[in-house]
């Protein structure tokens, strides 16, 4: 919780220098955070080209509206807030795919066996996300990608913290019955059948 409370004393005295036009300031908040918006707005369905695009979108959009930023709330959410609206707004002018991009820090220092393992993993996991409903979706990408808190969700969903916990509960439930049902089938294909 310190720790939490100390990061954001930081990224208040950044943006308090970005306000007093140091846009030196604002590169740190860049720097924190352009992965995660990236993989957020790739778990909500953008291409790569179209997420990178999308995330420069959104930290244009939260340079020029910095000042209407509240200090005691957090800018993370904020800025994902900003991030989901302009991807929602992008979809509803063309359709894109949904897949999740998971972050793939440290894969330098995996073998090629390593990395093949937790690629397929990776697709996996992306395969079954993309399968379940867009808020559920985004609920697990808030929460798991981004680590934010369910009050943190509610304000970038705009719903109350029991449907944030209520529709997190369904999406992990969602995904282990289609693990167990993947099984299930596996199973069965490696039955030997007699004729």
């Amino acid at each position: 919780m310190e720790a939490s409370e100390d990061l954001r004393r930081i990224e208040k005295l950044h943006i308090e220098g970005v306000l007093r036009g140091n846009k030196n300031d604002f590169a740190y908040l860049v720097d924190r955070y352009k992965n995660k918006v990236y993989i957020l707005l790739r778990g909500m369905g953008a291409e790569p080209q179209d997420a990178q695009d999308l995330t420069q979108d959104a930290f244009i959009k939260a340079y020029r509206k910095l000042d209407r930023h509240e200090p005691d709330k957090s800018f993370a959410a904020w800025l994902y807030t900003i991030a989901a609206n302009i991807f929602k707004d992008s979809k509803k002018r063309k359709k894109i795919p949904t897949e999740l991009l998971a972050e793939q820090d440290q894969i330098a220092e995996k073998g090629p066996e390593e990395i093949l393992l937790l690629s397929e993993k990776q697709k996996e996991m992306q395969q079954r996300i993309s399968k379940l409903p867009g808020n559920y979706r985004l609920v697990l990408l808030l929460r798991y990608t981004n680590d934010l808190n369910y009050t943190e969700i509610s304000d970038i969903m705009g719903c109350p913290v029991s449907k944030v916990q209520n529709d997190l509960y369904r999406a992990r439930l969602k995904l282990k019955k289609m693990m167990l049902g993947e099984e299930r089938i596996d199973h069965e294909m490696l039955e030997v059948r007699r004729f």
